[in-house]
């Protein structure tokens, strides 16, 4: 069993920058591969970033390429997602989820997560 707590989430005006960590608890942290999606009022949810068990392998969205990175901590059963440069847009909650399948080769494809964690509000003002 893991369960997973989203933190760092807020306010921000276009243009700052805003880091959130997902922090999990139970054993063998590092056997899950870590994706964060999110979703805006009315919206789908939507794929940001995926991190694989030993974090040498990144999957990005188009939509956030080049202003959004994920890392991790195996150490500390954690995952951040740094979020640069941000839009309107991106005002949205987002989600951290675990899953013990292998990394996929295009994301999200059928990942359904394992385990999700409560969501953290992200708001960037105009």
């Amino acid at each position: 069993q893991v369960q997973l707590v989203e933190s760092g989430g807020g306010l921000v005006q276009t243009g700052g920058s805003l880091r959130l960590s997902c922090a999990a608890s139970g054993r063998a942290f590092g056997s899950y591969q870590i994706a964060w999606f999110r979703q805006a009022p009315g919206k789908e949810r939507e794929f940001v970033v995926a991190i694989s068990r030993s974090g040498a392998r990144t999957s990005v969205a188009d939509s956030v390429k080049g202003r959004f990175t994920v890392s991790r901590d195996n150490a500390k059963n954690a995952v951040y997602l740094q979020m640069n440069s941000l839009k309107p847009e991106d005002t949205a909650v987002y989600y951290c989820a675990a899953e013990s399948t292998g990394y996929r080769s295009t994301w999200p494809g059928d990942f359904t997560g394992d385990y999700w964690g409560q969501g953290t509000q992200v708001t960037v003002s105009s």
